[in-house]
Parts: structure tokens; C-alpha cells; sequence
């Protein structure tokens, strides 16, 4: 990755914090940022970060003066994230905020798919006549929406992160088989995890052994297209898939193709198009996944704190592009540094604040794939000289003096 130097920055702490907001943020996540310190608003110049929902940031130009940019949902599809990483500016996300909102969704979509509740419902929508033909019709056009029930059927869930580990444990407690797929599942979600679920060998391995399948996977070029014509193949016959992830995931031609030779069963996404919406064993809802009051405000308020737990204390939690840092605040002055991930940055730094006779009262660093962010806290307010010397150190992305004097 090619990491790019920006200009200085002003110390801090500027009067007012400004936010720019490009969606409809909920008032819950707002609230977490008092108003005697931050400005929130669609419209400012020169804000310090940027909330976001759904908004596409990769044509849009992204000002200079942006330190932290949250996106109140899970996927980061819509955000420049390598662009801000060269920049040195963190990209925040909401991972397991809107969890229960997809659950319920997938646990939805199995039962709609299985019981044939849209084509039922548009059957008795369509009937005609006085109440006694429309009864007469119901008795003799409901046997061909005879279901099936999902107890005993297996569902294979691929991606056990937060969405995923409440998918399969829904799903036994349903009395379903449940299989999950997942090479890079954490300690704490396997501990999450009933354990009735079972481990599949691979992508493979669960497509063959599965009735339903759920995807709860990001969208990059191993997950693209995971669903195609050669792995749809070994699916079981009469299989439903189920897409709440990510558009792409699933080649939707080969799914209809699957459909319209009766091996697949049903196909339930979140992401209508032309192929999809008007097929006759296609359930497509509108991006539903995330869109209940809970989930909406349960983002907000996450990613709010955390772009605020950055801006005030150079602590970072959920950025997809930086690692993970927490040092307390124990009084004196933070300086929060971005760097490129090379040996002896922390020793150029340190040697810039020993020259400037500063005492370092305690001190974190922690790295992730080509980026590495370093809190310092010294005893007294660093010259703003001082500051200018370390942001000019090659490879240095970005440096903040947290409780500085201004400019």
C-alpha cells in the first residue's frame, strides 16, 4: 500500500469539534457528542469528521482538515477507505450494531421461503367472487402452496461474525441442523456459538451438506461470486439461499438458472434488480437487513462514541483500516501519531520529544498491515516547533497534540 504524507495539521483543541454528516444520522448516535463541544450539521467547511450511512464518499471530495470518518452500519463499500488510510484518517464502522435487525431478517426469509408465503399471499390477494367463492377457491387452490417445516433441515451459515453466530444459534434453537463455515472466526465468537454447530470443512463442504444457506461475509475478491454455477451444483435439491450481506456474493444468473430447473428451491436477498424482482421464485426485499429503529440507533450511537473516543483521546475501536489502541488518559498532553508501519519510527519520535526536553509519562503503540498509530502522553504542552519536527519525519502520516493550545 502506498502511504502518502499530508500536510500538518493544527494542534488541538479547535473551539468546537465540527461534524459533517452526509446521511440522516439517528438523534441517539447525535446525542453522544455534547453540543458545548461539537457541531454537528449536513453542511460545514472544514469539518474534523464525517458520519455516514449509506452516502457514496468515493466521488466526493473528502477536506483535508477530515481525521476520522464513521460509518454508521458494518459494510464500508461507500467509503474511500484506502485513499483515507494514505491519509493517515481512521474509517469506523458498527460491527454487530444492527445484528439482531439481520437475524430476525434471515430467520424471516427461511420461513417465508418455506412455508411459500408470498405466492400464498398473492393468491388470496387475487381472489375474486362473494365470500363463498372465495373460500371454495382457497380449499382448492391451497394444496399447491404445501410447504415445509424447519426442524430437522440444515442450514449452513458462511461468515460467523456477529450476524452469523446469531443466525446459527436462532436456528438451533428452531431445531435446525446447523453447519458454519468460517476460517477466520474469533475466540470470542466461537465461544458465542452453541455448541451444536458444527464445523464445516470448507465452502464446499457446507454447500454439499446443506437445505439453507446464509452468507454473512464482506464483499472483496475471494467472497465475489462465491455462489456460482460449479459449487450451486452440489447443492441438495430443493435448496434455498439466502443473501443479507452483500450484493454480488451470490451469481444471481446461476441462481435463477438453478431456479428455473427446479434444483434450487427459492432464492431470498436484499437486493432487487431486473433479473430478480419479477421472478416467480425470487423473495427480494429492499436492503431491509439493517432498517429497524433499534439497529439504526444502535449504529449511531456506536460509531458516534468512537469517532469521539478518537478526536478526544487518540483511542481507536472498530476502524477497519487501523489497529485497535486504548491507552487511558492520565492527565498531561497526547500526542496521537499515524505512521507508516517501518522499524524505528518510535525511536525518531522519541528522539524529537527527548531534544524539546519532554518527559514521556507513558506511551502505546500498536500496528496493523502497512499503518502504525503511536499515543504518547508527555508532562507539559509540546512546542508547537516540536510537533512540526515529527510531522516531517518520513513516513509520518498525521499528528494531533490532544489537549493543546491552538494555533
Amino acid at each position: 500500500m502506498l502511504l502518502v504524507k499530508i500536510a500538518p495539521m493544527e494542534l488541538e483543541i479547535n473551539p468546537m469539534i465540527k461534524i459533517l454528516t452526509l446521511n440522516n444520522i439517528s438523534v441517539a448516535g447525535l446525542d453522544r457528542l455534547p453540543r458545548d463541544r461539537y457541531e454537528v450539521a449536513s453542511e460545514l467547511s472544514r469539518p474534523d469528521a464525517v458520519l455516514v450511512r449509506s452516502a457514496d464518499m468515493h466521488q466526493r471530495e473528502v477536506p483535508e482538515t477530515v481525521k476520522a470518518v464513521g460509518r454508521a452500519g458494518a459494510g464500508v463499500n461507500n467509503i474511500p477507505v484506502a485513499r483515507m488510510t494514505e491519509r493517515g484518517v481512521p474509517v469506523f464502522n458498527a460491527p454487530g450494531a444492527n445484528a439482531n435487525a439481520v437475524k430476525e431478517l434471515v430467520i424471516a426469509g427461511m420461513l417465508l421461503a418455506a412455508r411459500n408465503i408470498p405466492w400464498s399471499w398473492d393468491f388470496a390477494r387475487g381472489l375474486t367472487g362473494d365470500d363463498a367463492a372465495i373460500h371454495k377457491a382457497v380449499e382448492s387452490g391451497k394444496k399447491q402452496f404445501v410447504g415445509f417445516e424447519l426442524p430437522g433441515r440444515t442450514l449452513g451459515v458462511i461468515g460467523l461474525g456477529a450476524i452469523g453466530v446469531k443466525v446459527a444459534n436462532a436456528a438451533c434453537a428452531l431445531g435446525m441442523t446447523v453447519i458454519g463455515y468460517d476460517p477466520t472466526i474469533t475466540v470470542q465468537r466461537a465461544w458465542q456459538l452453541e455448541s451444536d454447530v458444527e464445523q464445516a470443512a470448507s465452502a464446499d463442504d457446507l454447500v454439499q451438506r446443506s437445505d439453507f444457506i446464509s452468507f454473512h461475509v464482506p464483499l472483496t475478491d475471494e467472497t465475489r461470486g462465491m455462489i456460482n454455477a460449479e459449487r450451486l451444483k452440489h447443492m441438495r435439491p430443493g435448496g434455498v439461499l439466502l443473501n443479507f450481506s452483500r450484493n454480488g456474493i451470490i451469481d444471481d444468473a446461476v441462481a435463477v438458472a438453478a431456479l428455473d430447473a427446479g434444483t434450487l428451491y427459492a432464492y431470498v436477498c436484499d437486493f432487487p434488480s431486473n433479473l430478480l424482482k419479477d421472478h416467480p421464485r425470487v423473495i427480494t426485499l429492499p436492503h431491509l437487513g439493517a432498517s429497524t429503529r433499534e439497529a439504526e440507533e444502535n449504529c449511531a450511537i456506536m460509531v458516534a462514541d468512537q469517532v469521539r473516543a478518537w478526536l478526544e483521546d487518540g483511542n481507536l475501536h472498530n476502524a477497519v483500516n487501523f489497529p485497535e489502541i486504548d491507552l487511558p488518559r492520565n492527565g498531561g498532553y497526547r500526542l496521537a501519531v499515524v505512521n507508516s508501519n517501518v522499524p524505528n519510527m518510535v525511536g525518531q519520535i522519541s528522539t524529537c520529544l527527548a531534544q524539546a526536553k519532554l518527559n514521556i509519562l507513558d506511551m502505546l503503540n500498536r500496528s496493523r498491515d502497512a499503518v502504525a498509530v503511536t499515543l504518547i502522553d508527555v508532562d507539559r504542552e509540546p512546542p508547537e516547533e516540536t510537533v512540526t519536527e515529527i510531522q516531517d519525519i518520513d513516513g509520518v502520516l498525521s499528528v494531533r497534540c490532544l489537549g493543546c493550545s491552538e494555533t
